[in-house]
C-alpha cells in the first residue's frame, strides 16, 4: 500500500478481516521532540509496519484485525497535548466510527507512552508496550481497569527498562499489570525480533480473551 500524503494522521496498513471481533492498533515510535513529517523512509514508522505485518496473518486466524498509525510529526512535543496522541485520539475516533469494536493498543517506544496516555477510551481494552518510553511520575490512571502487558530489555539505551518496571508496579495499583525481562536484548526490536512478536501476539490474544471470558 502507498504512503498517504504527509502531514495528516492516516491509517497507512490494514490488515482487517470479513466481520472482525475486534481490532489491534498499532503505534509506531518516534523522538522526545521533532517537527518533521512521518514519511516512508521514517525507520520507527518502518518497524511498525514490520510489527503490524507480522501480527496480522495470526490474528487474522483470531478475527482480529491489525490497523497500522502514522503520525503527522516525529517528535512527542510535550506542550500539555502532545503530538502522537492527538493523532492517536483521532485513530480510535475513526476506529469507533468505522467498526465499534474493542481495540488493544500495541506500542513501540513512543507509541507505548502514547497507548498508555490513550488507554482510557471507552473501546481500548488494554496495552502492549514493547521497549516504552515511560518516564518517571508518567500517570498511570488512564490505565484504571485496563490491562498492560510491557517488555524491555536490558540491554536498551534509548529508553529504561527500570522505569518501566517502576511504572508497571504502579499501573498495577489502578488495572492488571504485569512487567515480562526480555533479556540482554536493546531497543530497536531487532535482536530475538521473533520473542518480541510473540510477546505482542500473546499479550493481545490474552486482553481480547479476558474481555470475551468477562463478556460470557
Amino acid at each position: 500500500m502507498s504512503m498517504e500524503a504527509v502531514g495528516e494522521p492516516a491509517f497507512t496498513h490494514r490488515w482487517v478481516p470479513n466481520g472482525p471481533r475486534a481490532l489491534a492498533l498499532v503505534l509506531h515510535g518516534g523522538a522526545e521532540t521533532g517537527t518533521d513529517p512521518v514519511g516512508a523512509r521514517s525507520l520507527s514508522w518502518q518497524r511498525g509496519r514490520l510489527l503490524a505485518r507480522s501480527l496480522a496473518r495470526p490474528l487474522r486466524r483470531d478475527a482480529v484485525g491489525v490497523v497500522l498509525l502514522r503520525y503527522r510529526v516525529k517528535g512527542w512535543n510535550d506542550a500539555g497535548d502532545p503530538d502522537p496522541v492527538r493523532d492517536a485520539r483521532w485513530a480510535l475516533g475513526a476506529l469507533a466510527r468505522h467498526h465499534d469494536l474493542p481495540v488493544v493498543l500495541v506500542g513501540h517506544s513512543m507509541g507505548a507512552r502514547t497507548a498508555v496516555a490513550v488507554a482510557d477510551d471507552r473501546a481500548v481494552r488494554g496495552v502492549v508496550a514493547l521497549a516504552p518510553w515511560l518516564p518517571a511520575g508518567e500517570d498511570v490512571t488512564p490505565l484504571a481497569g485496563k490491562v498492560l502487558r510491557a517488555a524491555h530489555g536490558t540491554g536498551d539505551r534509548v529508553t529504561s527498562a527500570a522505569a518501566t518496571r517502576a511504572f508497571v508496579a504502579r499501573a498495577n495499583e489502578v488495572g492488571d499489570a504485569r512487567f515480562t525481562d526480555m533479556g540482554d536484548v536493546g531497543h530497536y526490536l531487532l535482536r530475538r525480533s521473533r520473542a518480541w512478536t510473540g510477546f505482542a501476539l500473546a499479550g493481545v490474544r490474552e486482553i481480547l480473551n479476558d474481555v470475551h471470558g468477562q463478556e460470557g
